[in-house]
């Protein structure tokens, strides 16, 4: 993996965008209407290509808004806990399953990625494959709709299946997504494309969750005046737990409508010269040099070791954190999506927390407040339950609730919501702050090779935790107990940044 060079480009025309309240360019220009939105700039992008139109570019970004609602509504708010309450029926079992679920689709992209990463810098077509696996990614998020509750063990090896293609899929896609912004935008804009990407994520998702909640889950459970009587297009949720079935075809159906304007308005690289199996050898050994190299670099390579276990910790966090809430509160999907709303309305303010930390007290002690605080969040959110605060303090499941709202109206409940909205925020936090700290302490020579192992090291062992996590749980028969090794792969990731110094390589 090289790093490309910035190539040197003419001054962008005022009449044609990039204004100076408008640095990305993606806003509408004052003249040209619609054919500014279409023409191409008369500037290079990074890779040294013609850049996009701005249309081209926000494309670009509507596809973040159109594949990562899949995230929310499949793997952490609403079919996960589906699956571990209804389809398993056995939660701590569920938990176990749903681990090695999760680790056989990291241990898959972990396999193929540099692979897939090769051959995206190899300077072929992109859009190919992102429609390769977004056909894949859509068909295995419409059959979760067969997902029964109380299933058989075939059954559960085919939802298995599923999610394990839908998340490789999903992880894929953004291999070459993610190549291709440098590929559209100039290096003074693919900051703020990438931010705007990230922003319409967040914004997509609290849309879709609460879509699902109006139009599925409260009709017929709530008589509000702006709630439908009845679920939308005759849905079941009451009996056939079909509103929380829908998660995985909604989705889908979300990502065929808005991931259109990616295949007709951005464009694609020209094919590459390259044989997709030479350009896989030849990615290899260019990681492998990279790895190698980090002998050079020890500092480097420590950091990346330590962001190894807290982001695989973080990763844990966020796909079990929605199992545990729906068996230990008996929570059903209305609460499930109020739950997932609620966290990614406070995950927004933890981007703000994360840069205050880091311009405060560095990178390094900005990590250890928002790893650290994560874990310790965690470990706080594990002693809440129906009958008990903080493990210690008991609770009459009996008593009267704390306000009219139909729901979270416990104390344990809402002190829970408590605990893990600032364990939202310091997630957040701490994924800024580690891709800072790397900013900080790579060699400017080589920031782009050494943010591609960043990269690398971050999706090729997301299997670690989950899986870790899925194996605690079925040998303890316990789903805190379980819970604990995210814990403890947050604590391993803490220690070995003490052995890190926040200070930049110089390159050799």
């Amino acid at each position: 993996m090289k790093p490309s060079t910035e190539a040197e480009v003419p001054a962008r025309d005022p009449a044609i965008g990039g204004l100076s309240g408008d640095p990305a360019g993606l806003l509408p220009a004052q003249a040209g209407g619609l054919a500014s939105w279409l023409s191409e700039p008369d500037e290079l992008s990074v890779t040294g290509h013609r850049a996009a139109s701005r249309l081209g570019q926000l494309s670009w970004a509507m596809f973040e808004w159109a594949r990562n609602p899949y995230v929310l509504l499949v793997t952490i708010y609403l079919f996960a806990p589906y699956f571990s309450k209804s389809v398993v029926g056995d939660p701590v079992r569920g938990q176990a399953l749903w681990g090695a679920i999760a680790a056989a689709g990291g241990l898959l992209v972990g396999l193929l990625a540099p692979f897939l990463g090769a051959i995206a810098d190899a300077g072929g077509r992109r859009k190919p494959w992102i429609a390769f696996y977004v056909v894949i990614l859509c068909g295995a998020g419409l059959m979760m709709w067969f997902a029964m509750p109380h299933a058989n063990p075939w059954q559960l090896v085919f939802v298995g299946a599923l999610v394990v293609l839908a998340n490789a899929s999903f992880e894929f896609s953004m291999v070459f997504h993610n190549s291709l912004l440098p590929t559209i935008t100039p290096q003074r804009s693919i900051a703020r494309l990438s931010g705007l990407g990230l922003a319409l994520t967040n914004a997509a998702g609290v849309l879709l969750l609460s879509l699902m909640l109006v139009c599925f889950a409260l009709p017929g459970k709530v008589h509000w005046s702006f709630i439908p009587a009845h679920p939308l297009f005759g849905i079941d949720n009451i009996v056939a737990h079909e509103d929380e079935r829908l998660a995985g075809p909604a989705s889908a159906i979300w990502l065929m409508l808005f991931g259109i304007p990616l295949f007709l308005f951005t464009p694609d690289r020209p094919k590459g010269r390259v044989k997709l199996l030479d350009a896989a050898v030849a990615g290899v050994r260019s990681v492998a040099g990279t790895v190698r190299s980090l002998r050079r670099y020890r500092n480097v390579g420590a950091y990346l070791l330590a962001r190894l276990f807290f982001n695989d910790g973080m990763t844990a966090v966020l796909t079990f954190g929605g199992i545990y809430a729906a068996s230990t509160f008996n929570w059903g999907p209305i609460q499930l999506i109020l739950y997932g709303i609620e966290l990614s309305v406070f995950a927004v303010i933890g981007g703000f927390l994360g840069g205050f930390l880091d311009d405060r007290y560095g990178s390094k002690r900005a990590i250890f407040i928002s790893i650290g605080g994560t874990a310790l969040a965690g470990l706080a959110s594990l002693t809440m339950a129906p009958d008990r605060i903080l493990w210690f303090i008991p609770y009459d499941v009996h008593a009267a609730p704390i306000w009219a709202f139909k729901f979270f109206n416990t104390w344990p409940e809402v002190i829970y919501l408590a605990i893990v909205n600032f364990t939202a925020v310091l997630i957040t936090a701490g994924y800024a702050n580690s891709r800072t700290m790397l900013a900080r302490i790579a060699p400017t020579e080589k920031i782009t090779e050494f943010f591609g192992l960043y990269q690398l090291s971050g999706t090729s062992t997301t299997f670690l935790a989950t899986g870790f996590v899925g194996w605690l749980t079925a040998v303890s028969h316990s789903q805190r107990i379980g819970l604990l090794g995210e814990t403890l792969f947050l604590a391993i990731g803490l220690v070995l940044m003490f052995f890190v110094r926040e200070e930049r390589a110089a390159a050799e």
